[in-house]
């Protein structure tokens, strides 16, 4: 007699699969950085969302990520759309320093992205106004209070951290030299400006994660969308006019309920995507 075989326990198993399934994340570094260092970040993800599609991305060589930012948009954008294109429920972007202003640039060009969550890990989201160890390398000669003398030219514009170099007691030189933040900012007439909103707004959820003992991004509350004024104040993110006039779109995600703020003391710039807290406090619960 042939004996009954109940197919309930597999049909189980196979709707728990289905129910742990993760969207894949993709990580875009920022400067100077290498996939290598991702690795603990790497780890972490997999811990708690095993089978996880990761991707890191790496176009360039390390010097090349002082590349223009439209350019570094272009390629990492290209390495991209066929992960989008293959997920179905859509991916998580991971994006660390300049990384994360690097895709800010892909969602708003890209008019059919499906990112659900956009995880901005320490980036100089309003830009950068600091005398950094990176300042010292890259410019040796200047510092913070001359450097536009640099950057709001047409060479300056062609090394990537000028194109986000945000002098605030020369905002005029700024907002009509910047090729890339202030274009992506809205803050001077661009005709793409209302298709890249609609565009940027595609996302879910805005992760801004950063804090006071960066050492790097400055001021650290950049990563949060606050900046200084032509005291060198800091005027937080709801006080900024990209804020209030909804420029690209920065509003409309608070009133949505989906622009999430995550502030961590006692974490240096180089160790954000290695720290384990910050991965649990502010990342984990995004990545489902």
């Amino acid at each position: 007699m042939m004996k009954a075989v109940s197919v309930w326990p597999l049909f189980a198993v196979c709707v728990f699969c289905v129910c742990v399934a993760y969207k894949p994340v993709i990580i875009i570094h920022g400067l100077f950085d290498s996939p290598a260092d991702f690795i603990n970040l790497h780890r972490f993800i997999n811990l708690s969302h095993p089978g996880t599609n990761v991707t890191v991305l790496d176009l360039f060589d390390r010097s090349a990520s002082l590349q223009p930012l439209w350019k570094q948009v272009e390629g990492f954008t290209e390495a991209i759309y066929p992960i989008m294109q293959n997920a179905v429920d859509g991916v998580h972007l991971i994006c660390y320093s300049q990384g994360g202003l690097v895709c800010r640039g892909i969602l708003s060009t890209l008019s059919d992205h499906n990112v659900h969550s956009f995880i901005s890990l320490s980036s100089p989201q309003a830009g950068q106004y600091g005398d950094t160890d990176y300042l010292k390398y890259l410019f040796p000669q200047f510092v913070k209070s001359n450097l536009y003398h640099v950057c709001y030219t047409a060479v300056g514009q062609k090394i990537s951290i000028c194109n986000y170099w945000n002098d605030p007691h020369h905002r005029d030189m700024y907002i009509n030299s910047s090729d890339y933040l202030a274009l992506l900012n809205n803050e001077r007439a661009n005709p793409n400006s209302t298709a890249w909103k609609q565009n940027f707004l595609r996302v879910k959820k805005l992760v801004l994660i950063g804090g006071a003992d960066d050492g790097v991004i400055t001021p650290w509350q950049s990563s949060q969308f606050g900046f200084y004024d032509e005291n060198e104040t800091v005027v937080e993110m709801k006080n900024q006019k990209v804020f209030l006039m909804d420029l690209f779109g920065l509003k409309t995600l608070y009133a949505r309920g989906d622009l999430i703020l995550c502030s961590m003391a006692g974490v240096a710039h180089i160790f954000w995507h290695s720290n384990e807290t910050v991965y649990k406090t502010c990342i984990e619960q995004w990545l489902t």
